[in-house]
């Protein structure tokens, strides 16, 4: 028997930003990865980025 966690597929992998984003808005786990890259980790400035890019779209 292991100790390890069972890992389930969820959009984004393991870091809870970019599963954050990929489910709270309709970005791809790759461009949220990206926008966290560029921007930093502070959610609501990602959101807010994140509803541009989509009116933008």
């Amino acid at each position: 028997m292991t100790d390890e966690k069972e890992h389930l597929p969820t959009p984004g992998g393991d870091d809870p930003n970019v599963r954050y984003l990929a489910e709270h808005t309709d970005l791809s786990p790759k461009q949220a990865r990206e926008l966290i890259a560029e921007h930093g980790n502070d959610r609501e400035k990602l959101l807010r980025i994140a509803r541009t890019i989509k009116a933008e779209s």
